[in-house]
């Protein structure tokens, strides 16, 4: 049964392409990124997996009255097997972000452009790969009457690009009953070329908005003003301390230690002769599960307060996103093992369990009590200009999942 599952996929190069062209023309952007959700594509996958024999498909819809339908979609669907009291589920996102500058793009971000064996778009890779992945598994097992041995479930959820409160985060406080306590979970959401990485932990996640506040007034006379471009660039180079702060290293991890790293930059005045009243910059903590983010935030304040000191400022401070690190999965779980040997004989190499400092939905799960695997094969470049994924990689990947799913089966 098997062997015919994996011939039947490794035959779909079309089949990749089509769903690659349909998602990626679907720009399913979060309205927190300035976009309408997820609807119109989740429309899409519904109407695919109903054309392959799919039944039972169900919808769970997270309120949210910032987009057009006033909910975010999440949809799953499970093709039976032989031990209904388990599932083994696949869960990929439907939402991307947006594509950044066009001018960096050598395409349309929302129309596939297919070079020799390479997609690029927005999304092919996250998380379409994931997506279609599993859809071509579902379609062998559909098309060849095929019974795998435990149920085989393909779970697409709503806004995991920013911080899965509508997605996998709701089903878990809203629907605990869809999961079962023996079921097993593979969130295709990152990987490393050589498929070698089998996630099984994550770092606790901080993002941390930084407002300056000063006083305007005109560049050629700045004894009249507080300039807080020159106390935010203060403060993000005393940000570099929290690496002696906060050094352990764990070689779980890759980067193996806690990183901090100033990202995104708020505009302040437009024209070039005005001192800034006001500057808002944000940071990115990825941090080793052994120490608290609160701990993090009072050294950050404590830097604040220097800084406030030394130039004059105010400073404010809103929390993004605060997660601390969930349990990991152990290494002796039976979805690692499932992966790892389904990794090896499809790619070959030396898969491996790790921990990385992104964050995934596979942190709600493993802090819900539930064992869960993060892997795909991946370039990587997600969320880059130019967004790549290889036909090879969405065929192999199923192939993977095939062969975890059937573990033990014939």
């Amino acid at each position: 049964m098997l062997a015919g599952i994996l011939e039947h996929i490794a035959k779909q190069r079309e089949t990749v392409i089509d769903l690659q062209r349909t998602l990626v023309s679907i720009p399913a952007i979060g309205p927190d990124n300035g976009g309408q959700g997820e609807r119109v594509k989740t429309d899409a996958m519904i109407a695919w997996m109903e054309s392959i024999g799919i039944t039972g498909i169900r919808e769970y819809r997270a309120p949210d009255t910032r987009v057009p339908c006033g909910h975010r979609p999440s949809v799953a669907a499970i093709i039976p097997g032989e031990d209904e009291s388990r599932t083994f589920w696949v869960i990929s996102h439907l939402d991307v972000v947006p594509p950044g500058d066009l001018e960096l793009w050598t395409s349309d971000p929302f129309e596939l452009k297919i070079e020799d064996e390479t997609l690029v778009g927005r999304g092919v890779e996250d998380n379409h790969q994931g997506v279609v992945s599993s859809l071509l598994v579902a379609k062998a097992i559909m098309e060849l009457g095929a019974k795998p041995p435990v149920n085989f479930g393909i779970l697409l959820v709503a806004d995991e690009e920013n911080g899965s409160k509508y997605g996998l985060d709701y089903l878990l406080k809203n629907h605990k009953d869809m999961f079962g306590p023996k079921d097993l979970f593979l969130i295709p959401d990152f990987g490393v070329p050589s498929s070698e990485m089998v996630e099984i932990a994550e770092k606790s996640m901080l993002w941390l908005k930084i407002t300056v506040i000063g006083k305007q007034c005109h560049a050629s006379s700045p004894e009249e003003g507080v300039n807080t471009l020159v106390a935010s660039s203060a403060m993000i180079l005393r940000l570099t301390r929290l690496h002696d702060r906060f050094p352990a290293v764990n070689p779980l991890f890759k980067p193996s230690n806690s990183t901090f790293q100033p990202t995104k930059k708020e505009a302040n005045v437009e024209n070039v002769n005005t001192i800034p009243g006001r500057d808002v910059f944000y940071v990115d903590c990825r941090v080793l599960p052994q120490y608290e983010l609160d701990d993090v935030l009072e050294a950050i304040y404590e830097m604040g307060r220097e800084i406030c000191s030394t130039y004059g400022v105010e400073m404010r401070y809103d929390v993004v996103q605060k997660e601390q690190a969930a349990p990991a999965t152990p290494v002796e779980a039976e979805i690692v093992g499932r992966m790892v040997d389904a990794v090896r004989a499809v790619y070959g190499g030396n898969p491996t369990p790790k921990g990385v400092g992104g964050g995934t939905v596979g942190a709600y799960l493993r802090r819900a009590g539930f064992d869960a695997v993060v892997w795909a094969t991946w370039v990587p470049n997600a969320h880059q200009p130019n967004e790549r994924s290889q036909i090879k990689h969405n065929i192999g990947d199923a192939q993977v999942m095939a062969r975890a799913l059937f573990a033990g089966g014939s």
